[in-house]
């Protein structure tokens, strides 16, 4: 663009004469005067890229000359108007008729030039002649023009570059020419001289000589032909393309394996160094066992990967051989340095993060982490990277055998180096999946601001978490006659509940967001505690609270051992929240009384008891071709499944003896990759129909071998019992008639809690009781005295009330007839299955009772077996159905096998009460057609017909926005099924088939994000652009507020799209406030270090929340790419699963707990109009009208 003009007073004047004349666009226009307050008319008049005005229309000569060359015109606003009272009441409405425009110049320190005019249609006119007149579509093609030129010039001089380089090749080549001629004129002299006798070829015929040359040069060309010819066949042989790559995989090893040198020697000389010495300082802030915990081997780990970086630059030293696996038998030995590393990250992130509170600590810590040489990045980011290095030597061996010859001399020291790279990584995969549960137990326990002492034990592990509503309640269980209100019921009672595989916590939140431990039931043993469903309705003190609470409500009676019974109500925000938390619940309950049942049933029958026959069974946690197990020990102290075949996997499932929480999850969220529904639910059956083919064989032995005359009888108190309350009264016991001294007590307490008063059946015999006889074929004993006194201590009635169990049944060979003769085949004793079992051996190594043979007393054992393997296939359908519904609503023919499996079930005329009530409830909840879902549906609100009309983004406020950003994000997310995670659905091209709602998750985050940069282009002018960034800046903090992370991206990334960012003059607008809230966000949500601070702020927040979904896929698709579903021997890697299963499970904790947020319509129709979107290339070029690039 040209700069300046050099002209004289005749070139303007007569250029004045032909804009008078010939000008493009004539016409009055009002200037703005210099003191910004009056407007002056003047006659303007442009020719070509020259704009002049005058005085009047007559005039002769120019006031004034403008060169648009190189300018702008933009469309301005109008000016403020006069007060109120100060002028004529139409001042205003004329201003406001006016159409103004403003001009601006490229050149600096020249003044933008203001214009008016009365008409629109004429102001376009004059915007759209001064637009041409500026040349700017010439300039942006001269520009275009230019870089073809440059480019096109670039080509001329690489072209001469490679001709010079050519001409001194064949220069070269001449060269050689030259001096191999000569080097074979003085051979062919040598040979001359070395013939001793010359005087025959004197004689040679010259044909024959011509001949022979001809023959010696066709024989050389020939071998020269030959010889090209298999040189090039083998630089085309796979054989040197592996080599290539090969060569191509080490030389990216060493530069690699320099980059994390350099890392180690940042982290050493600029953290661990320095605060070494700021720890022996008179003022330290920080102690130097705390430096030795955060920085643990990071010193030796630096010193062997220098001498392991030199090794490898020596050897390339010697390329082309690179000969690499004995570096790699030096490295070995030594790297087991990591392992104690990685047992050691966490705790170091919980060090340094504790250290982090002390302010000089923190102020040091930033001092030392702005070093250039740091890059940005924190101390955190340092100590992670030796967690990633050996499984990155497994891939680079890994794929340095794939190019690797099988007849190569270090293939074998390779794949060796290989295997125990891969034997190391497996040991610290087992320590890290050890600490996990212990590090969520840590973080709950951090958060109660008492500490609890029962998470500290490596036995528990996290179940689930949410928000529940406590309803006030009394001795006894019944509830108070207090105000139940709903609003001040959910702010009063709201309870912050988190349950473990043994006990279940209730806590409240203070104002400043501190977890608090109840007083009273705030710690709750599941081994105290009866779940009770749907409290019963014949109570009086229950009437109608289901039809109160929506049968939103259940009772966890509890009964301490050292304390008054006491019951928790609680009311979960819907009834999918109830099933769950009841599914998990009873889960661990029955898995708690299961185990102990279990333990009675073999410690009754065999001096082995269920841990040691456990740990004496070797196909439990021995290796076989069919299985493979970790050290990592699960909750049910049993090694955890590191890869199985599919048939030992089912047989882990319907295991009696033991049932992992964990192993339930993981197998139910999984089992379609390797099996399906059919063949689980069928395992199932067979697990009801043969249970005694649940138990292994050797057990089975020890259960029922004869134990006579091996077992010496107990004293009281210390028999294996199992606790299970009486609804009724307490069964007679049958014992052989002997002596008070001989007879044995039983009692039906748990091992676990023997310090709980133990029920006496005999004593209660004794007692007598009007509704239960003894049987015909027992007699009933004497009780001793000692026994007789410890049941008086508790009254039956108060057992009868409080426990929610009815009694059991007895085997068909215990029933018996009522005095009066009146048949009761039909009827159910009520005898549990633990008393059948101790009153079938209540005479053991006192030989048979009298009327019952060894084949009855087998019968009893049979019984119970019956009994375990009935609750494990209900536990499991339970567990299945009520978290896992979709499996059966999408497949007809399982949801009929599963109800075919329930009613022979309740036809089992020895199913316990407990039993049948399960099955019922198991049965209702599969049966029903449409599942009562109080949630919305993003269909729904779509298709809503009666919505108010939508209303604009200026009449709604940031509240109001957040609150319906976050509902719609939650509506979208909780509706993705688990099955979709599985597979990797979203990265294929029949995605929108196999992962619709994932699919609509990702559109719906890229609509909202269009409308927000949508939202801000369209205003016209600056200051409205700025209003609107702020407000929704302002909209992205609520959403953090509310815990919706995906709205906040949503809207950080609109803001950093690049039709928004390049707006200079916009953003400089912005407050200085809303860009450090920016910041702050964006630090939030950024996926730095695959986003870690996300996962540590969803790691400290409650649900209901809404996390970034794409976190969650970038750690699937991880899992999925590095590791088969399969090994190499065809069996299921379960850790794998595992891991899926972990991410699945923290994935459907947010989708269950929903949002308590008031639907909209007036807002929802704003966010989900699609016609306000505009696309990303319409966006960018309207970025471009409003603020155009400056010319270069």
């Amino acid at each position: 663009m040209q700069k300046s003009v050099r002209y004289n007073e005749g070139h303007a004047l007569h250029l004045a004469g032909l804009a008078r004349r010939e000008g493009t666009k004539r016409g009055f226009l009002s200037k703005r005067a210099a003191d910004a307050s009056r407007w002056h008319e003047k006659w303007f008049a442009l020719y070509q890229n020259v704009l002049f005005y005058f005085e009047g229309e007559q005039s002769g000569r120019p006031a004034g000359v403008y060169l648009l060359e190189g300018c702008s015109c933009e469309r301005a606003a109008a000016p403020p108007g006069p007060r109120a009272g100060s002028g004529p009441g139409g001042a205003r409405d004329g201003l406001d008729k006016q159409y103004y425009f403003t001009v601006l110049f490229g050149h600096e320190g020249q003044k933008p030039l203001e214009l008016r005019c009365e008409e629109e249609q004429d102001g376009k006119e004059w915007m759209e002649a001064i637009h041409q007149a500026s040349y700017a579509d010439i300039l942006t093609e001269r520009e275009v023009l230019m870089q073809k030129y440059i480019h096109l010039v670039q080509i001329v001089e690489t072209e001469k570059i490679a001709a010079n380089q050519l001409r001194h090749q064949l220069e070269d080549q001449d060269t050689e020419i030259e001096r191999l001629k000569s080097e074979i004129i003085a051979l062919n002299k040598t040979k001359e001289r070395m013939r001793p006798y010359q005087s025959h070829q004197e004689d040679e015929d010259p044909d024959i000589r011509k001949i022979k040359k001809v023959q010696s040069f066709m024989r050389g060309w020939l071998c020269r032909r030959k010889w090209k010819t298999i040189v090039q066949d083998y630089i085309c042989s796979p054989h040197a393309e592996s080599m290539r790559k090969r060569n191509q995989i080490v030389f990216a090893m060493v530069e690699a394996e320099a980059e994390y040198v350099h890392q180690l020697c940042v982290l050493v000389n600029g953290f661990l160094r320095p605060l070494r010495m700021a720890a022996s300082s008179k003022k330290p802030p920080i102690s130097h066992d705390d430096v030795s915990s955060i920085f643990l081997n990071s010193e030796t780990i630096m010193f062997l990967h220098e001498i392991f970086h030199q090794g490898l630059k020596a050897r390339i030293a010697n390329w082309p051989t690179l000969i690499l696996a004995d570096l790699f038998d030096i490295l070995l030995p030594m790297l087991n340095i990591y392992q104690e590393f990685v047992r050691n990250h966490q705790y170091s992130l919980q060090v340094l993060a504790s250290c982090k509170q002390n302010r000089d600590f923190d102020k040091l810590l930033k001092q030392y982490e702005a070093n250039p040489a740091c890059e940005g990045r924190m101390l955190e980011t340092f100590l992670t990277y030796p967690m990633f290095q050996i499984p990155r030597y497994i891939i680079t061996l890994h794929e340095l055998l794939a190019h690797t010859p099988h007849e190569h001399v270090e293939r074998k020291s390779l794949q060796f180096a290989k295997s125990k790279l891969e034997e190391l990584s497996r040991v610290m995969h087992d320590e890290v999946s050890d600490t996990e549960n212990i590090r969520k137990n840590l973080a709950i326990e951090r958060m109660i601001v008492e500490g609890c002492d029962i998470l500290l034990d490596t036995s528990q592990t996290f179940i689930r978490q949410g928000s529940l509503v406590q309803v006030p309640s009394v001795e006894r269980g019944r509830l108070s006659k207090v105000r139940l209100g709903s609003l001040s019921l959910k702010k009063e009672g709201e309870r912050q509940c988190f349950l473990f595989t043994k006990h279940f916590l209730i806590c409240t939140r203070s104002s400043g967001g501190k977890l608090h431990l109840l007083k009273t039931g705030g710690v709750l043993s599941l081994l105290d505690c009866t779940l009770i469903e749907e409290p019963d309705a014949s109570e009086d003190d229950s009437k109608g609270s289901g039809h109160m609470f929506g049968h939103l409500d259940f009772k966890i009676v509890v009964e301490p051992p050292d304390a008054a019974p006491f019951t928790v109500v609680l009311l979960a925000p819907s009834r999918q929240e109830k099933a769950a938390w009841m599914s998990d619940i009873s889960q661990c309950v029955d898995n708690i009384r299961c185990n102990g049942l279990m333990t009675i049933v073999f410690e009754e029958n065999s001096k082995v008891t269920v841990p040691h026959m456990i740990k004496s069974d070797a196909r439990l946690h021995t290796d076989a071709a069919d299985i493979c197990f970790s050290k990592t020990l699960n909750s049910c102290k049993v090694p955890q499944i590191r890869c199985a075949s599919v048939e030992r996997l089912l047989e882990r499932l319907a295991d009696l003896r033991f049932l992992s929480i964990d192993f339930l999850n993981t197998f139910l969220h999984t089992y379609r990759v390797f099996t399906s529904a059919r063949v689980v639910l069928g395992t199932l059956a067979d697990v009801y129909r043969r249970p005694l083919a649940s138990v292994p064989g050797r057990s089975l032995e020890l259960f029922f071998a004869a134990s006579q005359n091996s077992r010496e009888p107990r004293v009281d108190g210390k028999s294996p019992r199992l606790c299970r309350k009486f609804s009724s009264p307490p069964p007679p016991a049958v014992s052989r008639a002997a002596s008070p001294a001989r007879a044995r007590k039983l009692s039906l307490t748990s091992p676990l809690s023997a310090r709980m008063g133990a029920l006496d059946l005999t004593a209660s015999s004794a007692t007598g009781s009007p509704t239960a006889s003894p049987p015909p074929h027992a007699a009933v004993p004497e009780s001793a005295p000692a026994d007789r006194a410890g049941t008086e201590g508790t009254p039956a009635a108060d057992t009868t009330e409080l426990s929610p169990c009815r009694s059991p049944s007895t085997p068909r060979h215990l029933r018996y007839r009522q005095p009066g003769g009146q048949a009761a085949d039909t009827a159910l004793c009520p005898v549990s299955p633990a008393s059948a079992f101790a009153i079938a051996t209540a005479a053991a190594g006192h030989g048979s009772p009298p009327g019952f043979t060894s084949a009855e007393r087998t019968c009893d054992k049979e019984f119970i077996i019956r009994r375990t393997a009935t609750n494990r296939v209900l536990n499991v359908l339970r567990h299945w159905v009520s978290k896992h519904a979709q499996d059966f609503e999408l497949n007809h023919e399982l949801k009929m096998n599963a109800l075919n499996l329930l009613e022979e079930v309740l036809r089992d005329p020895d199913l316990l009460p407990q039993e049948r009530k399960a099955t019922a409830n198991i049965l209702r909840a599969l049966s029903q057609d449409d599942q009562d879902d109080i949630h919305l549906k993003l269909e729904d609100i779509v298709q809503m017909a009666d919505c108010p009309k939508a209303e604009c983004f200026e009449s709604l406020s940031a509240m109001e926005l957040a609150e319906q950003i976050t509902l719609l994000d939650h509506v979208v997310f909780r509706s993705i099924p688990y099955e979709e995670f599985l597979g990797q659905g979203w990265m294929k091209e029949d995605k929108n088939e196999r992962t619709p709602y994932i699919m609509q998750t990702s559109q719906h985050f890229n609509d909202m994000s269009n409308l927000v940069a949508s939202q801000i282009m369209n205003y016209a002018d600056v200051t409205s652009r700025a209003s609107a960034i702020e407000k929704w800046v302002a909209v992205a903090d609520i959403c953090r507020c509310l815990h919706n992370y995906n709205g906040v991206l949503e809207v950080t990334s609109a803001l950093n799209r690049s039709a928004v960012y390049r707006l200079k003059r916009t953003w400089a607008k912005v407050s200085k406030q809303t860009k450090a809230l920016m910041d702050r966000l964006q630090k939030t949500v950024s996926s730095e270090g695959r986003f870690k601070n996300l996962r540590e702020t969803l790691k400290n927040c409650n649900p209901p929340a809404v996390p970034y979904l794409g976190m969650y896929l970038a750690d699937l698709a991880f899992i999925e790419e590095g590791t088969p579903n399969f090994t190499e021997e065809g069996l299921v890697n379960f850790s794998k699963m595992r891991m899926i299963s972990h991410i699945i499970r923290e994935i459907r904790q947010f989708q269950q707990t929903a949002f308590r947020i008031d639907h909209q319509p007036k807002v929802t129709q704003y966010l989900l109009d699609k016609a306000l979107i505009i696309d990303e290339e319409t966006l960018y070029e309207l970025s471009l009208k409003i603020e155009p690039r400056l010319p270069a």
